[in-house]
Protein backbone atom coordinates (compact mmCIF):
# COMPACT_ATOMS: atom_id res chain seq x y z
CA UNK A 1 0.00 0.00 0.00
CA UNK A 2 3.27 1.98 0.56
CA UNK A 3 3.29 2.41 -3.33
CA UNK A 4 -0.34 2.93 -3.85
CA UNK A 5 -0.25 6.12 -1.67
CA UNK A 6 2.58 7.40 -3.25
CA UNK A 7 1.83 7.25 -7.12
CA UNK A 8 -1.39 8.53 -5.40
CA UNK A 9 0.27 11.84 -4.05
CA UNK A 10 2.34 12.19 -6.56
CA UNK A 11 -0.85 12.36 -9.15
CA UNK A 12 -2.23 15.41 -6.70
CA UNK A 13 1.57 17.21 -6.55
CA UNK A 14 1.58 17.09 -11.01
CA UNK A 15 -2.12 18.26 -11.05
CA UNK A 16 -1.65 21.02 -9.00
CA UNK A 17 1.61 21.84 -11.17
CA UNK A 18 -0.81 22.77 -13.72
CA UNK A 19 -0.91 26.25 -12.00
CA UNK A 20 3.11 27.16 -12.54
CA UNK A 21 4.52 27.28 -16.13
CA UNK A 22 1.36 25.89 -17.86
CA UNK A 23 2.16 21.85 -16.27
CA UNK A 24 5.29 21.69 -17.40
CA UNK A 25 6.94 20.23 -14.84
CA UNK A 26 3.91 17.59 -14.65
CA UNK A 27 6.33 15.25 -16.62
CA UNK A 28 9.46 15.40 -14.63
CA UNK A 29 7.02 14.92 -11.57
CA UNK A 30 5.57 11.69 -12.72
CA UNK A 31 8.86 10.62 -13.47
CA UNK A 32 10.23 11.23 -10.28
CA UNK A 33 7.47 9.31 -8.46
CA UNK A 34 7.01 6.81 -10.60
CA UNK A 35 11.03 5.64 -9.98
CA UNK A 36 10.14 6.51 -6.29
CA UNK A 37 7.42 4.46 -6.48
CA UNK A 38 9.64 1.86 -8.01
CA UNK A 39 11.81 1.71 -5.62
CA UNK A 40 9.75 1.44 -2.75
CA UNK A 41 8.14 -2.05 -4.82
CA UNK A 42 10.98 -4.00 -4.09
CA UNK A 43 11.29 -3.03 -0.02
CA UNK A 44 9.21 -5.47 2.21
CA UNK A 45 5.52 -3.85 2.91
CA UNK A 46 5.39 -1.79 6.17
CA UNK A 47 3.72 -3.47 8.59
CA UNK A 48 1.63 -0.47 9.68
CA UNK A 49 -1.02 -1.79 6.81
CA UNK A 50 -1.69 -5.28 7.78
CA UNK A 51 -4.83 -3.59 9.21
CA UNK A 52 -5.82 -3.10 5.67
CA UNK A 53 -5.51 -6.96 4.57
CA UNK A 54 -9.17 -8.21 4.42
CA UNK A 55 -9.48 -5.03 2.01
CA UNK A 56 -6.02 -4.92 0.10
CA UNK A 57 -3.16 -7.01 0.74
CA UNK A 58 0.50 -6.26 -0.96
CA UNK A 59 1.47 -9.86 -1.62
CA UNK A 60 4.07 -11.04 -3.82
CA UNK A 61 1.59 -11.07 -7.08
CA UNK A 62 0.68 -7.84 -6.20
CA UNK A 63 4.54 -6.36 -5.95
CA UNK A 64 5.16 -8.14 -9.18
CA UNK A 65 2.18 -6.71 -11.50
CA UNK A 66 2.71 -3.23 -9.73
CA UNK A 67 6.38 -3.08 -11.38
CA UNK A 68 5.37 -3.91 -14.47
CA UNK A 69 3.03 -1.81 -14.64
CA UNK A 70 5.12 1.50 -12.79
CA UNK A 71 7.83 0.11 -15.31
CA UNK A 72 5.58 1.10 -18.43
CA UNK A 73 3.53 3.57 -17.08
CA UNK A 74 7.49 5.58 -16.88
CA UNK A 75 8.47 4.70 -20.57
CA UNK A 76 5.21 6.11 -21.82
CA UNK A 77 6.63 9.32 -19.21
CA UNK A 78 9.55 9.64 -21.30
CA UNK A 79 8.05 9.56 -24.46
CA UNK A 80 5.20 12.01 -23.21
CA UNK A 81 7.17 15.22 -23.81
CA UNK A 82 7.17 14.83 -28.18
CA UNK A 83 3.48 13.34 -27.69
CA UNK A 84 1.77 16.04 -25.40
CA UNK A 85 3.50 18.90 -27.54
CA UNK A 86 0.27 19.99 -28.29
CA UNK A 87 -1.56 19.34 -25.28
CA UNK A 88 0.78 22.52 -23.61
CA UNK A 89 -2.42 24.25 -21.71
CA UNK A 90 -3.45 20.89 -19.82
CA UNK A 91 -0.59 18.24 -19.91
CA UNK A 92 -0.64 18.57 -16.01
CA UNK A 93 -4.26 17.11 -16.32
CA UNK A 94 -3.07 14.46 -18.74
CA UNK A 95 -0.54 13.65 -16.36
CA UNK A 96 -2.25 13.56 -13.19
CA UNK A 97 -5.29 11.43 -15.16
CA UNK A 98 -2.82 8.88 -16.32
CA UNK A 99 -1.48 8.32 -12.63
CA UNK A 100 -4.73 7.96 -11.01
CA UNK A 101 -5.97 5.32 -13.49
CA UNK A 102 -2.94 3.70 -12.58
CA UNK A 103 -3.64 4.06 -8.81
CA UNK A 104 -7.15 2.10 -9.92
CA UNK A 105 -4.60 -0.52 -11.45
CA UNK A 106 -2.84 -0.86 -8.25
CA UNK A 107 -6.13 -1.38 -6.47
CA UNK A 108 -6.94 -4.32 -8.71
CA UNK A 109 -3.28 -6.31 -8.49
CA UNK A 110 -4.02 -6.51 -4.81
CA UNK A 111 -7.91 -6.16 -3.85
CA UNK A 112 -9.44 -8.82 -0.93
CA UNK A 113 -12.87 -8.32 -1.64
CA UNK A 114 -15.32 -7.16 -4.52
CA UNK A 115 -15.76 -3.84 -3.11
CA UNK A 116 -12.38 -2.92 -3.40
CA UNK A 117 -12.29 -4.37 -7.32
CA UNK A 118 -15.21 -2.33 -8.08
CA UNK A 119 -13.73 0.62 -6.53
CA UNK A 120 -10.27 -0.20 -8.83
CA UNK A 121 -11.90 -0.71 -11.77
CA UNK A 122 -14.05 2.59 -11.27
CA UNK A 123 -10.44 4.47 -10.62
CA UNK A 124 -8.83 2.84 -13.88
CA UNK A 125 -11.57 3.71 -15.75
CA UNK A 126 -12.87 7.26 -14.89
CA UNK A 127 -9.61 8.96 -15.97
CA UNK A 128 -9.69 6.94 -19.60
CA UNK A 129 -12.94 8.16 -20.45
CA UNK A 130 -11.84 11.54 -20.08
CA UNK A 131 -7.79 11.20 -21.41
CA UNK A 132 -9.67 9.22 -24.71
CA UNK A 133 -11.42 13.01 -25.16
CA UNK A 134 -8.30 14.97 -24.87
CA UNK A 135 -8.11 16.11 -28.30
CA UNK A 136 -11.21 18.76 -27.70
CA UNK A 137 -11.17 20.01 -31.62
CA UNK A 138 -11.18 16.30 -33.22
CA UNK A 139 -14.63 14.72 -33.37
CA UNK A 140 -12.85 11.00 -33.21
CA UNK A 141 -11.34 11.98 -30.03
CA UNK A 142 -14.53 13.24 -28.49
CA UNK A 143 -16.21 10.04 -30.29
CA UNK A 144 -13.84 7.96 -28.62
CA UNK A 145 -14.36 9.72 -25.76
CA UNK A 146 -18.19 9.28 -25.35
CA UNK A 147 -18.37 5.59 -27.16
CA UNK A 148 -16.07 4.83 -24.10
CA UNK A 149 -17.96 6.62 -21.86
CA UNK A 150 -21.31 4.79 -22.13
CA UNK A 151 -19.90 0.78 -23.01
CA UNK A 152 -18.14 1.53 -19.88
CA UNK A 153 -21.34 2.31 -17.98
CA UNK A 154 -23.21 -0.41 -19.21
CA UNK A 155 -20.21 -2.57 -18.36
CA UNK A 156 -20.14 -1.47 -14.81
CA UNK A 157 -24.44 -2.11 -14.50
CA UNK A 158 -22.90 -5.75 -15.61
CA UNK A 159 -20.82 -5.80 -12.96
CA UNK A 160 -22.35 -4.13 -10.35
CA UNK A 161 -25.38 -6.26 -11.11
CA UNK A 162 -23.18 -9.54 -10.61
CA UNK A 163 -21.81 -8.54 -7.22
CA UNK A 164 -25.15 -8.21 -5.91
CA UNK A 165 -26.39 -11.94 -7.19
CA UNK A 166 -22.79 -12.78 -6.07
CA UNK A 167 -23.17 -11.46 -2.23
CA UNK A 168 -27.12 -11.93 -2.40
CA UNK A 169 -26.27 -15.56 -2.54
CA UNK A 170 -22.62 -16.07 -0.54
CA UNK A 171 -23.64 -13.14 1.62
CA UNK A 172 -20.41 -12.05 1.64
CA UNK A 173 -17.81 -9.68 -0.47
CA UNK A 174 -14.81 -11.18 0.64
CA UNK A 175 -12.97 -13.70 -2.11
CA UNK A 176 -12.01 -16.41 0.24
CA UNK A 177 -15.62 -16.90 1.76
CA UNK A 178 -17.02 -16.42 -1.81
CA UNK A 179 -15.18 -19.38 -3.01
CA UNK A 180 -15.93 -21.45 -0.09
CA UNK A 181 -19.23 -20.81 -0.60
CA UNK A 182 -18.80 -21.62 -4.57
CA UNK A 183 -17.33 -25.05 -3.39
CA UNK A 184 -20.25 -25.67 -1.42
CA UNK A 185 -22.68 -24.51 -3.63
CA UNK A 186 -21.58 -25.54 -6.65
CA UNK A 187 -24.88 -25.81 -9.07
CA UNK A 188 -26.17 -22.51 -7.11
CA UNK A 189 -28.21 -20.51 -9.88
CA UNK A 190 -27.88 -16.61 -8.76
CA UNK A 191 -24.30 -17.18 -7.57
CA UNK A 192 -23.14 -18.72 -11.21
CA UNK A 193 -25.50 -15.56 -12.93
CA UNK A 194 -23.41 -13.44 -10.81
CA UNK A 195 -20.43 -14.78 -11.85
CA UNK A 196 -21.32 -14.95 -15.63
CA UNK A 197 -22.18 -11.19 -15.45
CA UNK A 198 -18.90 -10.15 -13.91
CA UNK A 199 -17.23 -11.99 -16.43
CA UNK A 200 -19.06 -10.35 -19.39
CA UNK A 201 -17.66 -6.70 -17.36
CA UNK A 202 -14.66 -7.47 -17.45
CA UNK A 203 -14.12 -9.39 -20.24
CA UNK A 204 -15.15 -5.86 -21.91
CA UNK A 205 -12.45 -3.95 -19.85
CA UNK A 206 -9.60 -6.03 -21.01
CA UNK A 207 -11.46 -5.94 -24.78
CA UNK A 208 -12.53 -9.60 -25.47
CA UNK A 209 -15.14 -10.17 -28.25
CA UNK A 210 -17.60 -10.03 -28.66
CA UNK A 211 -17.43 -7.46 -26.23
CA UNK A 212 -14.27 -5.56 -28.15
CA UNK A 213 -16.98 -3.19 -30.20
CA UNK A 214 -15.72 0.04 -28.35
CA UNK A 215 -11.97 -0.73 -28.84
CA UNK A 216 -11.71 -0.04 -32.54
CA UNK A 217 -12.88 3.31 -32.18
CA UNK A 218 -11.52 4.02 -28.83
CA UNK A 219 -8.15 3.19 -29.63
CA UNK A 220 -8.21 4.95 -32.97
CA UNK A 221 -9.91 8.35 -31.76
CA UNK A 222 -7.79 8.68 -28.76
CA UNK A 223 -4.30 11.10 -28.42
CA UNK A 224 -2.18 8.21 -28.89
CA UNK A 225 -0.20 8.09 -25.72
CA UNK A 226 -3.56 7.34 -23.98
CA UNK A 227 -3.64 4.52 -26.41
CA UNK A 228 -0.51 2.80 -25.60
CA UNK A 229 -1.77 3.33 -21.92
CA UNK A 230 -4.70 1.41 -22.55
CA UNK A 231 -2.65 -1.10 -24.68
CA UNK A 232 -0.28 -1.97 -22.24
CA UNK A 233 -1.00 -0.92 -18.47
CA UNK A 234 -4.93 -1.08 -18.52
CA UNK A 235 -4.49 -4.68 -20.35
CA UNK A 236 -2.22 -5.53 -17.27
CA UNK A 237 -4.31 -4.51 -14.37
CA UNK A 238 -7.27 -5.54 -16.29
CA UNK A 239 -5.88 -9.42 -16.76
CA UNK A 240 -4.77 -9.78 -13.35
CA UNK A 241 -7.70 -8.30 -12.04
CA UNK A 242 -9.55 -11.16 -13.53
CA UNK A 243 -6.88 -13.58 -13.43
CA UNK A 244 -7.17 -13.00 -9.64
CA UNK A 245 -10.88 -13.26 -9.34
CA UNK A 246 -11.51 -16.28 -11.14
CA UNK A 247 -8.82 -18.29 -9.49
CA UNK A 248 -9.48 -17.70 -6.23
CA UNK A 249 -13.38 -16.33 -5.31
CA UNK A 250 -14.84 -18.28 -8.80
CA UNK A 251 -12.42 -21.34 -8.29
CA UNK A 252 -15.19 -23.67 -6.94
CA UNK A 253 -17.63 -23.04 -10.04
CA UNK A 254 -14.83 -23.28 -12.79
CA UNK A 255 -16.63 -25.81 -14.74
CA UNK A 256 -19.52 -23.39 -15.12
CA UNK A 257 -17.28 -20.36 -16.72
CA UNK A 258 -14.51 -22.20 -18.27
CA UNK A 259 -16.51 -22.97 -21.43
CA UNK A 260 -18.00 -19.44 -21.27
CA UNK A 261 -14.46 -17.82 -21.48
CA UNK A 262 -13.23 -20.51 -24.09
CA UNK A 263 -16.11 -19.31 -26.32
CA UNK A 264 -15.09 -15.82 -25.77
CA UNK A 265 -11.56 -16.71 -26.76
CA UNK A 266 -12.32 -18.58 -29.86
CA UNK A 267 -14.18 -15.31 -31.34
CA UNK A 268 -11.24 -13.39 -30.05
CA UNK A 269 -8.62 -14.61 -31.78
CA UNK A 270 -10.73 -15.36 -35.00
CA UNK A 271 -12.47 -12.02 -35.70
CA UNK A 272 -9.84 -10.00 -34.11
CA UNK A 273 -6.69 -11.40 -35.99
CA UNK A 274 -9.62 -11.45 -39.57
CA UNK A 275 -10.35 -7.90 -38.89
CA UNK A 276 -6.61 -6.88 -38.00
CA UNK A 277 -6.01 -7.85 -41.86
CA UNK A 278 -9.04 -5.60 -43.40
CA UNK A 279 -7.40 -2.83 -41.93
CA UNK A 280 -5.72 0.37 -44.04
CA UNK A 281 -4.44 2.25 -40.54
CA UNK A 282 -2.02 1.25 -38.45
CA UNK A 283 -3.60 2.80 -35.57
CA UNK A 284 -6.96 0.71 -36.13
CA UNK A 285 -4.69 -2.59 -37.10
CA UNK A 286 -2.85 -2.22 -33.41
CA UNK A 287 -6.07 -1.94 -31.90
CA UNK A 288 -7.06 -4.98 -33.23
CA UNK A 289 -3.82 -6.26 -32.53
CA UNK A 290 -4.57 -5.12 -28.83
CA UNK A 291 -7.90 -7.33 -29.06
CA UNK A 292 -6.37 -10.76 -30.40
CA UNK A 293 -3.84 -11.10 -27.76
CA UNK A 294 -6.20 -10.55 -24.90
CA UNK A 295 -7.31 -13.79 -26.23
CA UNK A 296 -3.83 -15.33 -26.36
CA UNK A 297 -3.31 -14.04 -22.48
CA UNK A 298 -7.03 -15.97 -21.73
CA UNK A 299 -5.61 -19.40 -22.32
CA UNK A 300 -3.69 -18.44 -18.61
CA UNK A 301 -6.81 -20.18 -17.57
CA UNK A 302 -6.50 -23.44 -19.13
CA UNK A 303 -4.45 -26.27 -18.10
CA UNK A 304 -3.18 -23.84 -15.09
CA UNK A 305 0.15 -24.68 -13.02
CA UNK A 306 2.10 -22.83 -10.40
CA UNK A 307 3.71 -21.30 -12.84
CA UNK A 308 0.47 -19.66 -14.54
CA UNK A 309 0.73 -16.33 -12.72
CA UNK A 310 4.29 -16.16 -13.74
CA UNK A 311 3.46 -17.15 -17.40
CA UNK A 312 0.83 -14.34 -17.27
CA UNK A 313 3.41 -11.57 -16.08
CA UNK A 314 6.27 -12.77 -18.34
CA UNK A 315 3.58 -12.51 -21.54
CA UNK A 316 2.12 -9.24 -20.07
CA UNK A 317 5.21 -7.49 -19.57
CA UNK A 318 6.61 -8.54 -23.24
CA UNK A 319 3.55 -7.58 -24.53
CA UNK A 320 3.68 -4.18 -23.24
CA UNK A 321 7.11 -3.33 -24.14
CA UNK A 322 6.16 -4.53 -27.46
CA UNK A 323 2.76 -1.74 -26.96
CA UNK A 324 5.55 0.93 -26.16
CA UNK A 325 8.16 0.22 -29.41
CA UNK A 326 5.50 0.35 -31.88
CA UNK A 327 3.09 3.22 -30.52
CA UNK A 328 7.25 5.25 -30.21
CA UNK A 329 7.64 4.89 -33.85
CA UNK A 330 3.48 5.94 -34.67
CA UNK A 331 3.33 8.78 -32.61
CA UNK A 332 6.30 10.47 -34.07
CA UNK A 333 4.64 9.28 -37.62
CA UNK A 334 1.21 11.13 -36.76
CA UNK A 335 2.72 14.07 -35.30
CA UNK A 336 4.89 14.33 -38.40
CA UNK A 337 2.36 13.38 -41.06
CA UNK A 338 -1.25 14.04 -39.48
CA UNK A 339 -2.07 11.01 -40.15
CA UNK A 340 -1.75 6.94 -39.15
CA UNK A 341 -2.27 5.29 -42.30
CA UNK A 342 0.57 2.37 -43.63
CA UNK A 343 1.80 4.75 -46.41
CA UNK A 344 2.69 7.23 -43.88
CA UNK A 345 5.25 4.89 -42.87
CA UNK A 346 6.89 4.70 -46.17
CA UNK A 347 10.55 5.17 -46.19
CA UNK A 348 10.98 5.71 -42.29
CA UNK A 349 13.82 3.10 -41.99
CA UNK A 350 15.82 5.33 -44.00
CA UNK A 351 15.83 8.37 -41.66
CA UNK A 352 15.41 7.33 -38.41
CA UNK A 353 16.45 3.42 -38.57
CA UNK A 354 16.37 3.12 -34.70
CA UNK A 355 13.12 4.06 -34.53
CA UNK A 356 11.70 1.82 -37.45
CA UNK A 357 13.94 -1.07 -36.00
CA UNK A 358 12.02 -1.08 -32.13
CA UNK A 359 8.95 -0.89 -33.80
CA UNK A 360 9.66 -3.49 -36.50
CA UNK A 361 11.13 -5.87 -33.45
CA UNK A 362 8.41 -5.06 -31.31
CA UNK A 363 5.79 -6.39 -33.56
CA UNK A 364 8.01 -9.16 -34.44
CA UNK A 365 7.36 -9.78 -30.97
CA UNK A 366 3.92 -9.15 -30.84
CA UNK A 367 3.56 -11.97 -33.68
CA UNK A 368 5.63 -14.49 -31.68
CA UNK A 369 8.79 -15.00 -34.22
CA UNK A 370 11.64 -16.66 -32.02
CA UNK A 371 14.54 -15.07 -30.51
CA UNK A 372 12.21 -12.05 -29.11
CA UNK A 373 10.37 -11.83 -25.46
CA UNK A 374 7.08 -12.21 -27.14
CA UNK A 375 7.87 -15.59 -28.73
CA UNK A 376 8.86 -17.15 -24.71
CA UNK A 377 5.32 -16.15 -23.75
CA UNK A 378 3.05 -17.15 -26.28
CA UNK A 379 5.86 -20.48 -25.69
CA UNK A 380 5.08 -20.80 -21.75
CA UNK A 381 0.72 -20.02 -22.55
CA UNK A 382 0.32 -22.48 -25.16
CA UNK A 383 2.49 -25.37 -23.96
CA UNK A 384 0.12 -24.66 -20.57
CA UNK A 385 -2.73 -24.74 -22.54
CA UNK A 386 -2.31 -27.49 -24.20
CA UNK A 387 -3.20 -30.14 -21.01
CA UNK A 388 -6.52 -28.95 -21.09
CA UNK A 389 -7.34 -27.36 -24.08
CA UNK A 390 -5.78 -28.19 -27.39
CA UNK A 391 -8.57 -26.68 -29.50
CA UNK A 392 -8.15 -23.55 -28.23
CA UNK A 393 -3.99 -23.52 -28.76
CA UNK A 394 -4.57 -24.56 -32.11
CA UNK A 395 -7.28 -21.48 -32.67
CA UNK A 396 -4.06 -19.37 -31.07
CA UNK A 397 -1.92 -20.83 -33.72
CA UNK A 398 -4.03 -19.72 -36.68
CA UNK A 399 -4.62 -16.26 -35.32
CA UNK A 400 -0.90 -15.89 -35.00
CA UNK A 401 -0.08 -16.80 -38.48
CA UNK A 402 -2.61 -14.13 -39.49
CA UNK A 403 -1.14 -11.58 -37.20
CA UNK A 404 2.15 -11.69 -39.14
CA UNK A 405 0.67 -10.77 -42.50
CA UNK A 406 -0.92 -7.23 -40.90
CA UNK A 407 2.46 -6.35 -39.07
CA UNK A 408 4.57 -7.46 -42.49
CA UNK A 409 2.59 -4.73 -44.34
CA UNK A 410 3.99 -2.35 -41.82
CA UNK A 411 7.33 -3.74 -41.63
CA UNK A 412 7.62 -3.27 -45.77
CA UNK A 413 6.67 0.48 -45.85
CA UNK A 414 9.20 1.55 -43.45
CA UNK A 415 12.07 -0.64 -44.74
CA UNK A 416 11.43 -1.34 -48.61
CA UNK A 417 10.44 1.42 -49.66
CA UNK A 418 13.25 3.39 -52.04
CA UNK A 419 12.35 6.79 -51.37
CA UNK A 420 11.52 8.55 -48.21
CA UNK A 421 8.91 10.26 -47.65
CA UNK A 422 10.39 11.65 -44.25
CA UNK A 423 12.89 15.07 -44.42
CA UNK A 424 16.48 14.48 -42.90
CA UNK A 425 15.94 17.58 -41.00
CA UNK A 426 13.43 15.91 -39.04
CA UNK A 427 15.10 14.36 -36.19
CA UNK A 428 13.78 12.57 -33.72
CA UNK A 429 14.70 13.00 -29.87
CA UNK A 430 17.64 11.56 -27.69
CA UNK A 431 14.47 10.53 -25.33
CA UNK A 432 12.69 8.48 -28.19
CA UNK A 433 15.92 6.92 -29.49
CA UNK A 434 17.22 5.95 -25.87
CA UNK A 435 14.06 4.04 -25.49
CA UNK A 436 13.75 2.54 -28.38
CA UNK A 437 17.49 0.83 -27.90
CA UNK A 438 15.90 -0.03 -24.19
CA UNK A 439 13.02 -1.82 -26.05
CA UNK A 440 15.15 -3.33 -28.39
CA UNK A 441 17.77 -4.61 -25.89
CA UNK A 442 15.10 -5.75 -23.35
CA UNK A 443 12.87 -7.89 -26.07
CA UNK A 444 15.92 -9.98 -27.69
CA UNK A 445 17.71 -10.41 -24.32
CA UNK A 446 14.24 -11.98 -22.43
CA UNK A 447 13.76 -13.90 -25.68
CA UNK A 448 17.09 -15.40 -25.43
CA UNK A 449 17.33 -15.33 -21.78
CA UNK A 450 13.70 -15.52 -20.32
CA UNK A 451 14.45 -16.34 -17.18
CA UNK A 452 16.40 -13.06 -16.22
CA UNK A 453 12.76 -11.55 -16.46
CA UNK A 454 12.90 -12.99 -12.61
CA UNK A 455 15.88 -11.24 -11.90
CA UNK A 456 14.77 -7.95 -13.17
CA UNK A 457 11.76 -7.82 -10.63
CA UNK A 458 13.33 -9.49 -7.94
CA UNK A 459 11.75 -12.89 -7.52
Amino acid sequence: MSVLIIVFLTAVIALFSGVFEQGKFARYIGILGLIIALYVSFMPECSFFDHYKHMYEYSANTALFTKLSIVTTLLLFFLGGFAFSNHRSHQSELYALMLFALVGGIVLFGYQNLVTMFLGVEILSIPLYVMAGANKTDLRSNEASIKYFLMGAFATGFLLFGIAFIYGSAGSFDLYKIHDFGVANASNVMFILGVLLILCALAFKVALAPFHMWSPDVYAGSPSLITAFMASVVKISGFFALFRLMTIGFAGVTHEWINVLGVFLIITLLLANVMGLAQTNAKRMLAYSSVSHAGYIGLVFFGMTSLSTYNLAFYLFAYALSTVGVFMCLIWVEKLKRETSFGAFKGLAKTEPLLATAAAISMLSMAGVPLTAGFMGKFALFSQAMNGAAFLVLVAVLGSALSIAYYLRLIIAMFFFKESTFKSSEKVTLTYNVVAVFVIVTIIVLGIFPDLFAKMFGL
